[in-house]
């Protein structure tokens, strides 16, 4: 049964990850993967800042929670901040639309923007503890 719940647990955790990397893609005008693919260093930079941000509030939520269905509430709580952290500062800094930047391969936006999703999900993740 225990070998049950950790195949169970590991699939879910996989496919939050990766979903929540899917509704990422879907907030850019462009096509993120196709972006990286051409090499575009600033768009890869912000995915992987993405992809950890979003490694990081799973992994809290799954650490934190012994229930499956706590621990996608607390992920989908802290993926909500995530999501709301590139809309306000895209707000906040209206003389950088990022992603024009980003599409235009500036890579000290990329470089930013990745830093700030680490860095929020950080706080979030100690609001899920």
């Amino acid at each position: 049964m225990i070998v049950l719940n950790i195949v169970i647990s590991l699939l879910v955790i996989v496919l939050l990850q990766f979903a929540g990397m899917y509704v990422f893609s879907l907030m850019m005008p462009y096509r993120d993967m196709d972006e990286v693919n051409k090499g575009n260093l600033a768009v890869g930079i912000a995915k992987g800042g993405e992809f950890v941000a979003t490694a990081i509030v799973l992994a809290i939520a799954a650490y934190t929670n012994s229930s499956i269905w706590h621990m996608c509430l607390w992920f989908a709580v802290g993926y909500v901040c995530l999501i709301a952290t590139y809309w306000i500062f895209d707000w906040i800094t209206p003389s950088v639309k990022l992603s024009t930047q980003l599409q235009e391969g500036n890579v000290a936006v990329g470089t930013l923007l990745a830093a700030v999703y680490i860095g929020i999900a950080l706080a979030v993740s100690s609001i899920i503890i």
